[in-house]
């Protein structure tokens, strides 16, 4: 299989996705104040679901971290509560899918714990756990929950070993025993019945998790021996149901790369590419709804984002959301805690160390109308489980239950929504009432665009308005009818 060169030029091809762009959060809407941690585990040290925000603290003699309900962003009290049962740092953090109440945390003192926070947020510090997991040897660097089992939580330890929990027995149920290094990420399919693991040793493998076994694996070759070989795996993630991977890594000349591969052949990547010289870990993330890959550099302020399609060339490069601020780590609001009435398809909580920030980054789809997006928000995997712990461990498998976001759709304020169509008619108000003929072309053109917004505006008023007229027709028949019944 040859190799193909992802394009960096973007086409102008039909998508709904061209020309979606990145917005951070004003200040009022920042979590402010927070002495994020100053540990180097290359982990995002924050987990976010649609009713908190948790962050992981700088603090001595143990490890904690933050709870703070998400719409209450702001300033944060320097002695606000947390959660501080473990007797070393925490390393990763993770909300349970689909309980929202439910986090769980691994740590330096080789435990993970699960936690259980009260509705509206903690009042107290919280050092008693609902669970206390042991069964590493060395500390625990990462966990995952089951996408699709209610229960099932995964953790990887510096033992170099993967362990299965059943949050029903509160115990391990099965070991994954084939990496002979530290695992470095970990991410599953959509119905959870595949496990892809990064490690140390070189290695980027596709599990079948409830057995332990190996499907497919590829080895980074570090001599010179061949360039298919040349992709150093540090983090990987599936493609939703598309039976593919996206991993990041380094080439032998250290430059950073992101390869696409088929999950079934892993000798050799369908594409790889080179990213830029810097030396921040890459950070993939995808949207199954959306077919949106996003890479986000550690210590870098920029976020790259591609459409991922099933034909070449394969991972459309769209554009870069910019900031001055260097990021720590992201966390990721689900789907279903998105503003749909905005057309935001994502959201990023970005840690800046340096001024103890945590800031909102919203990737919006640029669109006017006020009706709700279906093309844009398919049914997206809800906050139901599909299968019990005993089901899947029995050997199981379902796809996710699927909702939709329509429930949680608002038409947007009306105020809000008309204030910028009031400032461009006045706008162009003033330049029709100040009668001053244009000097130049460039002026000629920039007048002409203004009456062309205006006219389309007035189209779009005029539709609205004969749709509304319609309603009322139809309710007014059926008023007419229930009249004439009685």
């Amino acid at each position: 299989m040859a190799l193909t060169k992802i394009s960096w030029r973007p086409t102008y091809r039909s998508s709904k996705f061209r020309n979606v762009y990145g917005k951070a959060g004003n200040r009022e809407q920042c979590f402010d104040g927070i002495p994020i941690t100053r540990n180097v585990h290359d982990n995002h040290f924050c987990a976010v679901n649609a009713k908190f925000l948790a962050i992981v603290t700088e603090t001595a003699g143990g490890g904690s971290f933050l709870v703070i309900p998400v719409n209450k962003a702001g300033r944060i009290d320097p002695h606000q509560p947390k959660v501080c049962g473990h007797q070393g740092g925490v390393l990763d953090i993770k909300w349970n899918p689909f309980i929202d109440n439910i986090i769980a945390s691994c740590s330096e003192d080789c435990s993970v714990r699960i936690w259980e926070i009260p509705e509206g947020g903690l009042r107290r510090n919280m050092s008693e756990a609902v669970l206390e997991l042991y069964g590493h040897s060395r500390r625990v660097g990462l966990i995952e929950w089951h996408p699709t089992c209610s229960g099932i939580l995964f953790s990887a330890g510096y033992d170099f070993k993967i362990l299965i929990w059943n949050m029903e027995v509160g115990s391990p149920v099965k070991m994954i025993d084939c990496h002979s290094d530290v695992v470095l990420c970990m991410s599953f399919n959509t119905d959870g019945s595949l496990l892809a693991t990064s490690c140390k040793d070189k290695h980027l493998r596709v599990i079948e998790p409830r057995s332990g076994k190996v499907l497919q694996s590829y080895c980074h070759i570090s001599e010179q021996e061949a360039d298919c070989k040349s992709h150093r795996v540090n983090r990987v993630v599936f493609l939703g149901n598309m039976k593919r991977l996206v991993t990041t890594g380094v080439s032998r000349w250290n430059t950073r790369q992101v390869a696409l591969w088929d999950q079934e052949d892993l000798s050799m990547p369908i594409i790889e590419e080179e990213i830029d010289g810097l030396s921040g870990l890459l950070f993939p993330f995808y949207d199954a709804d959306t077919h949106m890959l996003y890479l986000a550099g550690k210590g870098d302020g920029n976020i790259r984002y591609y459409e991922v399609g099933t034909e070449k060339p394969y991972l459309q490069y769209l554009m870069e959301f910019r900031s001055p601020a260097p990021q720590k780590g992201l966390g990721v609001m689900p789907k279903h805690g998105l503003d749909v009435a905005a057309c935001e398809v994502f959201r990023f909580y970005k840690l800046v160390t340096l001024r103890g920030l945590i800031e909102p980054i919203s990737m919006i789809v640029p669109r006017r109308s006020e009706t709700y997006q279906e093309d844009i928000y398919p049914m997206t995997a809800g906050t139901e489980p599909a299968l019990t712990a005993d089901e899947w461990l029995s050997g199981m498998d379902r796809e996710p239950v699927l909702m939709s976001l329509k429930a949680g759709y608002k038409r947007p304020c009306q105020k809000a929504f008309k204030a910028p169509v009031r400032e461009r008619k006045t706008m162009v108000m003033n330049g029709l009432l100040e009668s001053i003929p244009p000097k130049t072309e460039n002026e000629l053109m920039r007048m002409f665009f203004r009456q062309h917004d205006e006219l389309k505006r007035l189209r779009e008023e005029l539709v609205q308005k004969d749709v509304r007229l319609q309603q009322l027709e139809l309710e007014l028949n059926n008023l007419r009818n229930n009249g004439n019944k009685l």
